[in-house]
């Protein structure tokens, strides 16, 4: 042997894909960024505490407050995938200079006595105490114990994140043929190291037991002083070998970690890693297994029933125990994808109470176990809880009053009703007239007439039908002109079964997509339908699954493809078909592998202005997936036209993932600036409309709608789940249209920086459970229902609809592309562009249509400093909106007949602008829009000066708006 020959180490990590009987070789990855798993307080097991919400900046829905006492406690449970070390972070504030120690135990085992919870300075300063803790596969408990008369601090929640544990076993203790326990390079583990023969054949051989078959992690501590690589060929169980090089470490004690994926059986394992080369091995320090994930979801409980009779506020239900390959730790109960109650591994019953009478529900149970994996739905229970004996009505509601008032809509608004159960909603009447029922405390009311008085009155109700007195009338007249933006029902287009994706066709027709029924359906404009194909891959979930959106290609004028989400026999996937000659083609699988389940599917596709495929994906009712980025559920993804990630995408490990934290994402779409807005369904509390940025967390399942945690994006708006419940979004000149599923109504915003302005709620229930809106060619929105869209919808009914809407006349304004409201002129438009006052270059102007009525448009031009009158233009066409920058010299204006125009001073001067010229100081000055009532202004001529044109101007004035703009311009 040379002076190497015992010198070497096992270098570099085991990296080769051995499939079935092999090792699967992987490079080291980066770990999924996902967040630790947070429990709030309000939520554990509370001994002398109480819930409290009155000190800013807790998380969730409030804190718990400890009685001032020895022995109160907070006790949480906790299900950790896989036995390991836990990182808890407990968050609290105390707002004394006294310490409040506590005592924290896991699984009854105190793990630290007496943990000093010092003062934070204020109550609603919160700090985080981080301290580690084994914890056992499935469900375990952290309890924190006031140690002192003081009592515990205000707690907000903990987070746990665990980290696997794992075995090691040392190479001197494997078997070794042609190699020697050494000792002699310092950073090794245990007594030594194995330092194998400079020969090929020699080997190290682990016995590995494993509790249970599956893809462990192993990693492999080395180190290799020489220069060249030291490959060997690993096998698993007398496998097939698989060679894997061991490059170079930098010196013999310096050691490296490498993971590496086995396959191993249940039970005793044989891993054995052989030199190749006459180098023999690196030397080789131990090998560290991992347990792996369990990714094995329980099956679906079976059987779920009624037990007994139906309670007024509460049900008993029974299921068949699922079963799982380690064991079912909980159960969950759901209404719909609505969480109800959370029950034990051990228990197959189940009280769900807090139920409202006289209400309907589609319950259904999922299993789960401590990984995380949840089954997919047992059968649906549709519940009908009868009426109870409440006979209070609620308070009358007061405070009614009116947030907005246009010419077609006036939006109303009211504080609460009290009652001594619960207030379900309220009706909304005009002169005398239910018009609107809803479910919190605003309405808006639609198409009205202009400049007419309407009387307003409203009266709340209980789930048992109890109804209070109605309020006193409120008088409110509609404006004379629209609010831009405000939606009209325009007309009916089609029924259909539960139209959820709608494209339109280069023809001005769509393609809609049939949930149920997976057809997808071409709807012309005037409501004749054809059904062009069916997804035949495409099945039901029972739930929110089915054929989901739908989006066209952005080259379809020449490859024809349209895209489709879809779930499928084991996932939700996407895919594209091409559409020829009233039909579809066959499909191609583009995105696969998104896990599905009875609701949380998400399913909107649209494709964004950099031409690249957008896919919302729920969390499949496992809320973890939706932090973690090995998993496309929880995410919106960006992909290209042929399902790759798309370039640029924030994640290298997760090429697909724009962005992650999401519940259950629905309606996506750009405003004028490029951004992305995404609406989502909330769980139990709040619902979200968000601006998407790349990479960016938006909190779930550790945050629902607003909260205090700086990792994550707080939403733009919320809504209670009842109020709201959004499914898509369009975005048609910067205004925002949602629909509303629970809530029953379109949700309409203007967007106003990174905000928008108060949402308003259109047509409360006037067509149910609203799915989906987009913008027509013909310049309106087409909007979709899905009513009896639970427990499977009923694909056998055509009861919902298509309808179109038409936009409110938009307000009447000016606006100049040169300068905005109130800005600065610039000097192109003035005096100071050829140093000579007159005869200027005029503004480029536009305008929006006058109201009804309007035969022409008329612009004055004036000083307000001084009142001087500029210029004048009229008899500018009823068809005309806009005037080119730069108009010609003459009364009559060149190239826009029949419109003439005068200007102040005398000769040439007074046939064109005449620009801002105040000389130095600033004045403000003024272009003012006149509609006007006769399409020829009578008496004036070319000798007109700009004050008669402007009395002229006025006996004819409809409405006026004006454009200003500041100058200091001089000739100088």
């Amino acid at each position: 042997m040379g002076p190497l020959t015992r010198a070497r180490s096992l270098a570099g990590a085991l990296v080769a894909a051995l499939l079935a009987s092999t090792v699967a070789s992987l490079a080291a990855a980066t770990p999924a960024q996902a967040a630790p798993t947070r429990h709030e307080a309000e939520n554990a097991t509370i001994s002398q505490g109480a819930v409290e919400s009155n000190h800013a900046g807790y998380s969730g829905s409030g804190f718990v407050n400890g009685d001032n006492v020895a022995g109160s406690y907070v006790e949480f449970t906790v299900n950790a995938a896989v036995a390991g070390q836990a990182t808890i972070g407990i968050r609290y504030a105390n707002g004394t200079t006294v310490n409040r120690p506590s005592d924290v135990s896991v699984n009854g085992s105190l793990v630290s006595a007496g943990r000093a919870f010092e003062g934070t300075g204020a109550w609603a300063t919160w700090a985080t105490s981080t301290l580690t803790a084994p914890v056992t596969a499935g469900a375990n408990t952290i309890r924190l114990t006031a140690t002192t008369a003081t009592g515990n601090p205000n707690l907000d929640f903990v987070d746990v994140e665990v980290t696997a544990s794992s075995t090691d076993l040392q190479a001197e203790n494997a078997t070794i043929s042609q190699g020697a326990v050494e000792s002699n390079h310092a950073g090794f583990t245990g007594t030594g190291f194995v330092n194998y023969d400079n020969t090929a054949g020699s080997y190290v051989e682990f016995t590995v037991n494993a509790a249970t078959a599956g893809n462990y992690e192993v990693r492999f501590r080395f180190a290799n002083g020489s220069a060249a690589d030291r490959p060997m060929d690993i096998t698993v169980n007398a496998g097939t070998p698989t060679r894997v090089g061991f490059p170079a470490t930098g010196a013999w004690t310096t050691w490296v970690d490498k993971p590496v994926t086995a396959p191993l059986i249940a039970g005793a394992n044989k891993i054995r890693a052989t030199a190749s080369t006459a180098n023999g091995g690196p030397n080789l320090d131990r090998i560290s297994t991992t347990v792996p994930p369990d990714a094995e979801a329980p099956t679906p409980p079976g059987n779920l029933r009624v037990v007994g009779d139906v309670r007024p506020t509460a049900v008993d239900l029974a299921w068949d125990a699922a079963t799982d390959n380690v064991g079912v730790s909980s159960y969950v109960i759901y209404n719909g994808g609505n969480v109800l109650k959370t029950v034990g591994g051990n228990q197959t019953t189940a009280t769900v109470a807090g139920l409202s009478p006289n209400t309907g529900y589609v319950l259904s149970v999922l299993a789960y176990d401590a990984a995380g994996n949840a089954s997919q739905g047992s059968d649906n229970v549709p519940v009908t809880t009868p009426p109870s004996d409440d006979d209070q009505a609620p308070s009358v509601p007061s405070g009614v009053r009116a947030t907005n008032v246009s010419a077609t809509s006036i939006t109303l608004a009211w504080a609460a009703s009290t009652d001594n159960i619960q207030v379900t909603g309220y009706n909304v009447y005009r002169d005398g007239a239910k018009v609107a029922t809803v479910p919190d405390l605003t309405a808006t009311a639609d198409g009205l007439t202009p400049n007419t008085e309407y009387a307003f009155q409203v009266e709340a109700f209980d789930a048992n039908g109890n109804v209070s007195a109605r309020s006193g009338e409120v008088k409110v007249r509609t404006t004379s002109t629209a609010t831009g933006g405000d939606p009209v029902h325009d007309r009916d287009i089609a029924k259909l079964d539960l139209p959820w994706g709608v494209v339109f066709l280069p023809d001005g027709s769509a393609l809609v997509a049939e949930r149920d029924r997976f057809e997808i359906v071409r709807v012309t404009a005037t409501g004749q339908k054809t059904t062009v194909g069916k997804i035949t891959e495409a099945v039901t979930t029972t739930g929110e699954g089915g054929l989901l959106g739908l989006a066209l290609s952005p080259a379809f004028a020449t490859d024809h493809y349209v895209y489709a989400f879809h779930t499928a026999a084991n996932d939700n996937r996407v895919v594209r078909f091409r559409y020829e000659n009233n039909t579809i083609g066959p499909r191609e699988a583009l995105v696969t592998g998104i896990v599905k389940n009875r609701f949380h599917n998400g399913g909107r596709i649209a494709f964004g202005p950099d031409g690249m495929l957008y896919i919302t994906t729920g969390d499949g009712q496992v809320s973890s997936r939706a932090q973690d980025l090995s998993s496309l559920n929880g995410k919106i993804l960006r992909v290209t036209p042929t399902g790759a990630g798309a370039p640029g995408n924030p994640f290298p490990n997760a090429p697909r993932v724009y962005s992650l934290g999401h519940r259950n994402p629905q309606g996506l779409a750009w405003d004028s600036q490029g951004r992305l807005w995404e609406s989502e369904f909330g769980d139990g509390t709040w619902d979200e409309l968000n601006i998407i940025q790349a990479g960016k967390n938006y909190g779930w399942p550790t945050c629902e709608g607003r909260c205090s945690d700086t990792r994550y994006v707080n939403p733009v708006q919320q809504w209670d789940v009842a109020a709201a419940s959004p499914s898509g979004i369009e975005i048609v000149n910067d205004w925002i249209y949602m629909a509303a599923v629970r809530g029953s109504r379109l949700w309409v915003m203007k967007i106003n920086g990174n905000s928008t302005d108060t949402p308003r709620a259109f047509f409360n229930g006037r067509w149910g459970r609203l799915r989906t809106v987009v913008e027509t060619p013909d310049g309106g929105l087409w909007l979709t229902s899905t009513n009896n869209d639970k427990n499977g919808g009923t694909p056998s009914t055509i009861d919902n609809d298509i309808v179109r809407l038409r936009f409110a006349d938009p307000p009447f304004g000016i606006s100049s592309t040169a300068f905005a409201d109130n800005a600065t002129i610039p000097a192109r438009h003035t005096c100071a562009q050829d140093g000579v006052s007159g005869n200027d270059i005029s503004p480029p102007l536009a305008w929006t249509g006058g109201p009804s009525g309007t035969r022409g448009y008329a612009i004055t031009f004036v000083d307000t400093a001084n009142n001087g009158r500029h210029w004048a233009v009229w008899d500018i066409p009823a068809a005309r909106l806009s005037l080119p920058e730069g108009l010609g010299l003459g009364f009559n204006v060149p190239n826009q007949s029949p419109a003439r125009q005068k200007a102040m001073s005398s000769g040439n001067k007074s046939l064109q602008y005449f620009g801002p010229c105040p000389g130095g100081s600033t004045h403000t000055y003024e272009f003012t829009l006149y509609a006007v009532d006769t399409a020829t202004l009578p008496g004036l001529s070319s000798s007109s000066t700009v004050a008669q044109v402007q009395t002229a101007i006025l006996a004819h004035d409809l409405a006026s708006a004006k454009l200003a703009g500041r100058s200091n311009a001089s000739t100088g």
